[in-house]
């Protein structure tokens, strides 16, 4: 079968200014499944509020992580989408790559993909933990533009993955490159999300209600918090990490009502605690970007330091590296039987 396989990431602006970054946010955040208010009060806090406000700050962080080449979320989204590629020579299969916000637009690529004629395609977000406002913006969005196409192939959308087993060696192999003994305590960061957004998974509308930081079952297989928490089991265990000597915590947040403990407090607290190491893994992202060059690498090891601490690393995400291509061409060719 002739076969179109689409990755697709967050986003990133098109350069490190204030306008494209303006531009990103202004898109990123008017999405009803980001923020999720009505309409019109979204717009005024969005268009109103934060994107004139923080393109500003934004566009200096940018400019830290920014290369030659471009962002680095980006370089190693298009490195990945060449790399498995590769993994289909000689077969019917074509991968394209996608950005749920800005370049590459998936209107774009998508009207590309719509002209090859393809049997079926597969949608991957780049997200191993549901959650609304990412995996479930990005297909919401694919089935918007499919649902316009006169002919529509078959259809499979992942929606999540962070049970499968090589994204976890993933993060695995690469902690065991530090000298895990020589830390105090290990963090596990997770871009945050507000406390209302997980609520919505229930029908009593209450996270709390449902053992979410302790098992995973039938009723919070697509919590994200639930699924946090399980991908931090999973790896500690592999590396046998005691539960008490790790931390799953939220980084990110726009106000106090997201998921708690805050990773930045957290931070501040193992200092004031003693630790003079910290090793922070950051599962949610799998490609370094903003979030974990410069607000885990930079921003919270300046805290930790300015706390009393020493030292703070972070695990590098999955990036554009082969083991990484290996689970994606396993996830597809598991969709393609």
């Amino acid at each position: 079968m002739k076969t179109g396989i689409l990755l697709i990431n967050l986003g990133t602006p098109d350069a490190p200014t204030p306008g494209a970054v303006g531009r990103y946010l202004t898109e990123f955040l008017g999405d009803g499944r980001v923020i999720d208010i009505p309409w019109l009060p979204r717009k005024i806090l969005v268009n109103g509020i934060i994107s004139p406000t923080r393109r500003f700050k934004s566009s200096a962080e940018y400019k830290k992580v920014w290369t030659d080449a471009g962002s680095p979320l980006l370089l190693y989204s298009q490195e990945l989408t060449k790399k498995l590629q590769t993994r289909f020579e000689g077969e019917d299969v074509t991968v394209e790559l996608a950005m749920r916000y800005q370049s590459p637009s998936m209107d774009s690529v998508m009207a590309r993909m719509e002209k090859a004629n393809y049997d079926r395609i597969i949608i991957v977000p780049l997200y191993a933990q549901y959650a609304s406002a990412t995996t479930g913006s990005t297909i919401e969005k694919a089935f918007k533009i499919i649902s316009k196409w006169y002919v529509i192939p078959e259809i499979t959308a992942v929606s999540q993955y962070w049970d499968d087993d090589m994204y976890i060696n993933g993060f695995v192999t690469r902690a065991q490159k530090f000298d895990l003994e020589s830390y105090d305590h290990f963090l596990f960061s997770y871009h945050g999300l507000p406390e209302r957004q997980v609520d919505k998974v229930y029908e009593d509308r209450q996270c709390s209600n449902h053992s979410c930081e302790d098992e995973i079952n039938e009723e919070n297989k697509f919590c994200y918090k639930a699924t946090c928490y399980a991908t931090t089991r999973a790896i500690a265990e592999r590396l046998g990490i005691k539960e008490e000597d790790y931390t799953v915590c939220f980084q990110s947040r726009l106000d106090s009502k997201w998921l708690r403990p805050f990773a930045d407090e957290v931070v501040e607290e193992q200092a004031e605690k003693g630790a003079k190491r910290l090793l922070v893994f950051s599962p949610a992202f799998v490609a370094d970007c903003l979030e974990t060059l410069i607000e885990i690498g930079e921003e919270y090891d300046k805290d930790f330091q300015e706390a009393g601490g020493e030292k703070l690393d972070l695990v590098p995400s999955l990036n554009a590296d082969d083991d990484w291509v290996d689970a994606l061409e396993s996830l597809a060719r598991k969709r393609m039987v």
